[in-house]
């Protein structure tokens, strides 16, 4: 496993992150969630990426759990904040009593003192900036969040809290956003403003749902089991991507990859690691020898002309439009 600093701060993380979005909890019964977790950890991989929304708070709680025994200054825990949690007005956005409230549930669920990263999960349009950023700099300030970090927001928004940021002495260091070969959204705008302000990016789904591994064929049915089939496992998510054109082109990309050793998936993690501002790059799995072929993408360095093939293939049906980087945000308080 190799380890990259996140952004231009002091804390090191493993440059693949283990996440349980759509499985802990709900997909994936306990025992199997933990035998991933127990997969990652035996493959060097030291972050954790949960959030409180995930299965209605279980994730975190299994999370906690599989976690729970490890030496938790070895690990780097994040989190995150501003879906519902609840039925009550204040149990979602960023405003401040929900975000104050959250932390402490998060805590309790991972069976920890502190995250490592306590990230706001979208953008609040309804709640003042400076409120949410004084409260997360009340958070950091008690000791329960070492950093600050934001997932699916603008660069305009980035810019406006990393500002916020300074003036209240917190660390606000990264970027969550979907980036794949297929979602490169954030390469226009996102991406500059990051490099500039020394935030790093913690990057999901850099398979595209499971599009990125040629398991999708074009003109066939979807497979039995799969995300594609699954409501609760990212079917709205993976839909953008099931169309011929594009899993034509994916299943181009399987010469590519046999050049390289890498399976697909390997293939495609490896790409996003190759972006310079890419801190990490989001792995799931439902089961652990997933966790065991993905991590194989640390430390690959692919060639120039393989990237050049690689673009030239997927760049004609991937999605580069910056105004796409806040389609997961909604227009007001959720």
């Amino acid at each position: 496993m190799e380890f990259r600093h996140l952004g231009r701060s002091g804390l090191i993380i493993s440059e693949i992150a283990y996440g349980n979005w759509l499985t802990h909890g709900s997909q994936v019964e306990e025992d199997a969630a933990t035998a991933c977790v127990r997969a990652a950890l035996d493959a060097g991989i030291t972050t954790f990426d949960t959030a409180d929304v995930y299965a209605e708070t279980r994730a975190e709680a299994v999370m906690g759990r599989a976690l729970k025994g490890e030496r938790r200054e070895g690990l780097e825990i994040f989190t995150k904040v501003y879906w519902p949690t609840g039925p009550g007005r204040n149990d979602r956005g960023l405003g401040r009593k929900h975000v104050m409230e959250s932390i402490d549930g998060s805590l309790r669920r991972l069976q920890t003192d502190y995250v490592d990263l306590y990230q706001a999960h979208r953008y609040d349009v309804s709640t003042p900036l400076e409120e949410t950023m004084t409260a997360f700099a009340d958070i950091v300030h008690a000791g329960k969040a070492h950093y600050i970090g934001v997932s699916e927001w603008t660069a305009e928004q980035i810019r406006n809290a990393h500002a916020l940021a300074v003036e209240l002495k917190i660390p606000l260091v990264s970027s969550q956003p979907q980036y794949s070969a297929l979602w490169r959204v954030i390469e226009a705008e996102v991406v500059p403003a990051c490099e500039e302000l020394g935030l790093g990016q913690i990057v999901w789904s850099p398979i595209a749902q499971g599009v990125l591994t040629g398991k999708y064929l074009p003109g066939a049915p979807l497979p039995q089991g799969s995300r594609a089939t699954d409501d609760k496992g990212g079917a709205n998510f993976v839909t953008r991507f099931l169309r011929d054109d594009v899993l034509e082109r994916v299943q181009q990309l399987k010469p590519l990859a046999e050049q390289a050793g890498l399976t697909l998936a390997q293939l495609s993690v490896a790409w996003v690691l190759q972006n310079s501002n890419v801190s990490a790059a989001i792995i799931g799995a439902s089961r652990p020898e997933q966790v065991t072929e993905n991590v194989k993408a640390s430390g690959v360095k692919l060639d120039a002309e393989l990237l050049k093939q690689m673009d030239a293939i997927l760049a004609p049906v991937a999605e580069f439009d910056p105004a796409k980087t806040a389609e997961n945000s909604p227009k007001a308080r959720p």
